[in-house]
């Protein structure tokens, strides 16, 4: 039995007997089929009784959620790019003399990714549950406010604690852009639409990453200006793009689906009633505590972010390092800022295709253990041939898969776990068990191993080999929650006495 908060009863009772005819939302006559399992429609009767009770328009709903494609999906691409821009760059810096100047010795540069990392990863649940409890456009704003004041701070450090102070605090509070996004994604999209705009977080990585290196490549070719080094101005720049086109977008994040400004009152009003529609899978507007303890409970969170993190070793490694990598190949300083570039091209066009794809077939784990393979023999070349041109060549075969997996992990989870309340725990609890794997791909690249990197190159193959049987696991694990699901319907079961995604009200996309 569904039952309904207070608000959305009173506005039951008022339908009339037209508003109240059953519908699905969102299938197409194409796809519907002549013959079906009992238990299938069993379950699909059970998923979709609220939807049948209130009625939308469909063409409504898609006309309000192409306003979010328009001014929200964009926004959060802009933000993201600035953030890694701000972030990554730093890799940049160092093979221009970001090191010299601060004097640094050692692993000393290595220590200051990973304090950083420590924070980033530290910041994701508290910043996805302050946008769940005060709205994206408060959260995010401050975020971004003081992510590009530590973005100028970079310029004007002159030692290494004021580079480890700048830049942790710089990570903590980028920390919860991409689940902050991902899980206001969760609240607009329907499961199989919420891959291609989850995906912007590592499209914007593969745009940073290119436009990253030219920039840092023009910067470069400066040379040293007003008394400045070329890396300082590197920041400046970045702050000046990242202060002005950031606070424009600021603008257009909404503080919830229902209260954005450039929606009329038709579509605020569709969009209110989309979230009583999805009662059962997004929960009470308020946040309710209990959520917290089903998160911690269930193992599908642990398995998945444990997976998350070992594949996530390759991906950090790479964002930051690949200039050096490139360069320890035996390119110069400025040949490894530009070729950077089609790398990172070759990146986005995997992402987008194969994203795209795992929406189309509705499937997850599939694309993502899929993906495991070209990065793991990438860095595989890298560490069995010291050919310049063949380890280049890894960097293009690895990238095929290094993007999609972590776009696919973040969908999967925001797919996964229901309602709000239990999303906003166990999401950044994945992130931030995958991003704890920045403070071991921080160690992996020291410079006393230039120019091969064997060491990190063999370490990031290694835990991408794991990482595919980790997805594995986590494909079972959801494959048996189904399969008993289905069994309990079959026999007639109304409930198996669970709650959110764990109940026999929704079934989990694999």
């Amino acid at each position: 039995m569904i039952v309904f908060p207070p608000e959305a009863s009173d506005f039951l009772q008022n339908l009339s007997p037209v508003q109240a005819v059953p519908m699905d939302f969102d299938i197409k006559t194409e796809d519907t089929k002549t013959t079906v399992i009992d238990t299938e429609v069993s379950i699909a009767a059970r998923s979709n009784e609220a939807s049948s009770t209130i009625y939308i328009d469909p063409q409504k709903e898609a006309a309000a959620r192409r306003k979010f494609d328009k001014y929200l999906v964009p926004v959060s691409l802009i933000f993201i790019i600035l953030s890694a821009l701000d972030r990554n760059n730093i890799g940049n810096a160092v093979i221009f003399g970001f090191e010299q100047d601060l004097g640094l010795v050692g692993n000393q540069f290595n220590n200051i990714q990973t304090l950083s990392s420590f924070c980033s990863f530290a910041g994701e649940l508290p910043w996805t549950l302050v946008v769940r409890r005060f709205g994206a456009r408060k959260a995010l704003g401050t975020a971004f406010l003081l992510w590009s004041i530590c973005t100028l701070g970079t310029a004007f450090i002159h030692t290494y604690g004021q580079a480890i102070a700048v830049r942790m605090i710089l990570c903590a509070c980028e920390g919860g852009l991409s689940p902050g996004f991902a899980f206001v994604y969760s609240t607009i999209y329907p499961k199989e639409q919420a891959g291609k705009r989850i995906m912007t977080t590592n499209l914007a990585q593969c745009i940073a990453g290119a436009f990253g290196g030219l920039f840092a490549y023009g910067i470069q070719t400066m040379g040293t200006r007003r008394g400045l080094a070329a890396w300082r101005w590197l920041f400046i720049v970045e702050f000046c793009f990242t202060i002005f086109i950031g606070g424009i977008g600021w603008i257009f994040i909404p503080d919830s689906a229902e209260t954005a400004w450039y929606l009329n009152e038709e579509e605020k009003e569709t969009m209110r009633l989309k979230r009583e529609r999805d009662y059962v899978l997004r929960g009470e507007a308020k946040f309710d505590w209990k959520w917290a303890r089903e998160s911690l409970k269930d193992p599908f969170v642990y398995f998945l972010g444990i997976a998350f993190f070992t594949s996530s070793v390759a991906i950090n490694g790479f964002g930051v390092f690949l200039p050096s990598i490139i360069n320890g190949l035996g390119y110069t300083s400025l040949q490894a800022n530009y070729m950077t570039i089609p790398v990172y091209v070759l990146g986005a066009i995997s992402l987008l295709t194969q994203v795209y794809f795992s929406d189309k077939l509705k499937r997850r784990s599939l694309f993502i253990i899929g993906c495991c393979v070209p990065v793991a023999v990438g860095y595989l070349i890298c560490v069995g041939t010291s050919s310049s041109g063949a380890g280049y060549a890894g960097m293009f075969i690895l990238v095929l898969g290094l993007y999609p997996i972590s776009t696919l992990a973040v969908t999967w989870a925001t797919n996964t776990f229901a309602p709000d309340s239990k999303r906003a725990i166990s999401m950044p609890m994945v992130y931030t068990m995958a991003d704890i794997s920045s403070m071991v791909s921080s160690q992996l690249y020291p410079s006393t191993q230039k120019p091969r990197y064997i060491q990190g190159n063999a370490v990031s193959a290694g835990l991408t080999c794991v990482a595919g049987l980790l997805y594995t696991a986590c494909w079972y694990l959801l494959r048996r929650r189904n399969m008993k699901k289905k069994k309990l319907l079959a026999e007639g079961a109304t409930s198996n006495g669970l709650e959110g995604d764990r109940s026999l009200d929704s079934m989990y996309m694999l």
